[in-house]
């Protein structure tokens, strides 16, 4: 069977893959530069049965997605700058409610409106920790249309696996690019369904976890009666300020994550077995750092290219392992660092660390990364 390619663009692709996954809820408000994915789903979801809703705001289609995933429906939206700062509170109710959704940020600069259609990575630490207090999130980073279809797939997968919000962290680069792709087959494709509850209604308990830390989850309608809240509550789902309960509820939701890295913190790398000096990039700036290590390497300098695919959790035991055998690592991102101060919290001081940075709106080019390697492989045999 001939598989056949496909100029596609990103935000296309998150909807493709986000439809494979299973994917049959979106509610969301138009905002540069993510509105294609609603305007697709728009189109895409009505014809398979699923809900599009176009909301009020970012706050509302947040609660929305929230209510069609407690049905028992894999439910999605989508938003860029103000947007996701808007969906915050409701992202933290997600994570301590248990409740599976995924929120795609196609990243614009900022801060505030900022440049609506100008690309950026300002939102890394927001990802993280926009909404307050001690909450569990994974957020996911392509670096290519093809990865913007695949890791759709995967942030709806780890969703339902985990029951934890998903953030799919694009830059409008890799949203508003086109590329040719070959899409994997649908046979090809791993898609994950929530636990369901062994037990009989009245025997429920909806937030007591298995032994992998993620309680069965019932849809709301299935006759599995139970109370939701954002409030620290107890295995029925009861609200309560018991401090025992309140601790043990809060680690076991970082348990479910952290206990199995090994299944959801992925990296790529490229020329990394001899490389001296390693740069760190994500997303859109990625592509432009591997076409600097390439003329690194041309020129003679054992540069490599490290790229977390998961930015949350941030992939620390691959950082610190790389820090041991090599001479420098050079950040590459457009903000001011967010990333670079984990990956200098990771490395602890084996390695030197420096940043490449451009706050223009414009995507950093492989000329001024391939200045950094030059600069800093002059100055290492100097020393």
């Amino acid at each position: 069977m001939v598989e056949m390619a496909r100029l596609m663009q990103g935000n296309e692709a998150v909807v493709e893959g986000a439809l494979a996954a299973g994917v049959r809820f979106f509610a969301g408000y138009p905002i540069t530069p993510s509105t294609e994915i609603a305007e697709l789903m728009a189109e895409r979801l009505p014809v398979l049965g699923g809900k599009f809703i176009q909301m009020e705001d970012e706050i509302a289609s947040m609660a929305a997605v929230i209510g069609a995933s407690l049905t028992g429906v894999k439910a999605l939206t989508a938003t860029s700058g103000p947007g996701f700062s808007l969906k915050q509170e409701n992202i933290g109710y997600a994570a301590m409610a248990e409740i599976p959704c995924v929120v795609v940020n196609v990243q614009r600069w900022g801060p505030s409106t900022g440049i609506p259609t100008a690309p950026a990575q300002g939102d890394v630490m927001q990802a993280r920790w926009g909404t307050h207090g001690d909450h569990p999130v994974i957020v996911l980073c392509p670096s290519s249309v093809r990865e913007a279809y695949t890791l759709s797939v995967r942030a709806v997968n780890l969703s339902e696996k985990y029951r934890v919000p998903v953030i799919l962290l694009m830059d409008e680069v890799i949203g508003h690019m086109r590329e040719r792709v070959v899409l994997p087959r649908a046979e090809e494709l791993e898609i994950i369904e929530r636990k369901k509850p062994g037990s009989k209604p009245q025997d429920y308990r909806p937030y007591r976890s298995d032994e992998d830390g993620v309680p069965p989850m019932a849809n709301f309608g299935d006759g599995y009666r139970y109370h939701v809240t954002g409030l620290v509550h107890d295995e029925r789902g009861n609200p309560t300020t018991d401090p025992r309960v309140a601790e043990d509820l809060i680690l076991r939701l970082h348990r479910k994550l952290t206990d199995h890295l090994d299944d959801i913190v992925t990296v790529d790398s490229y020329e990394l077995a001899d490389a001296e000096v390693v740069v760190v990039a994500y997303g859109g700036v990625a592509r432009s750092a591997k076409r600097a290590v390439k003329d690194a390497r041309a020129a003679g300098i054992k540069a490599g290219l490290f790229r977390p695919v998961t930015i949350w959790p941030f992939p620390e035991e691959a950082v610190a392992e790389l820090a041991g055998r090599v001479r420098h690592i050079i950040v590459a991102e457009m903000n001011l660092g967010q990333l670079k101060g984990e990956v200098e919290r990771a490395v602890r001081g084996r390695a030197a660390v420096t940043g490449v940075h451009r706050l223009s709106g414009e995507l950093i080019a492989f000329d001024e990364i391939l200045s950094a390697i030059r600069e800093v492989t002059i100055n290492a045999h100097a020393s």
